[in-house]
């Protein structure tokens, strides 16, 4: 049921999903859901914790840094693989076994990387912000390639009075333009730094 109820929000969005076509897809009552689900709530509460499920959890055999980028790559994956998810986020009143396992180990991580609780916090803190923010500036953007993505940059430079807006006419021709530019690229540039900057608090007195 949980799985059905992903891969319609996945096609609609929330506000495509409902009880009814939820059965509707599984050939049963809508209101038979309710012996699974007590309402809609309860039923994200479960699909944001199978999303969770996703996600590769870190190894606290594995270094810190590595070990928390490359989580952090698959949570974004995750979320792109399902973009409705960036308004949702995990349940902070009824997290499932799945988030609560995900936490506490993200936690692990940092905490035998050397970092103390309250550094913990900040570094999960900032982490997490970086990458539900970053997927949601992807969602929100008007273009999914590089192709697209080269198209629109020329048109807007064509458009554009450079002598008002001279740098950022330089990023668009010297870097957006640039072949091959992708922008989910700048993921993992914004990423190594926040890692590299987690170090430093780390290491700080």
């Amino acid at each position: 049921m949980i799985a059905a109820a992903v891969r319609l929000a996945d096609a609609g969005g929330l506000e495509g999903l409902t009880m009814r076509r939820l059965g509707e897809d599984l050939n049963v009552e809508a209101m038979s859901i309710y012996n699974h689900v007590a309402n809609k709530d309860d039923l994200i509460d479960a699909m944001a914790d199978a999303i969770f499920g996703e996600i590769a959890l870190p190894s606290h055999s594995d270094e810190w840094k590595p070990a928390i980028r490359k989580r952090s790559i698959s949570f974004r994956e995750a979320l792109a693989r399902h973009s409705w998810a960036t308004t949702v986020r995990d349940s902070g009143t009824n997290p499932g076994p799945a988030t609560l396992r995900h936490h506490d180990r993200v936690i692990g991580t940092f905490r035998n990387g050397g970092f103390s609780v309250e550094k913990t916090a900040h570094a999960f803190s900032a982490v997490d912000s970086y990458i539900y923010g970053f997927a949601m500036q992807e969602k929100s953007l008007p273009f999914t390639t590089p192709e697209e993505t080269a198209a629109m940059a020329a048109v807007m430079l064509a458009q554009l009075p450079t002598s008002e807006y001279p740098y950022l006419a330089e990023l668009m021709a010297d870097h957006v333009l640039k072949p091959g530019y992708f922008y989910g690229d700048e993921f993992l540039v914004g990423l190594d730094l926040m890692l590299d900057g987690l170090e430093t608090l780390r290491d700080t007195d």
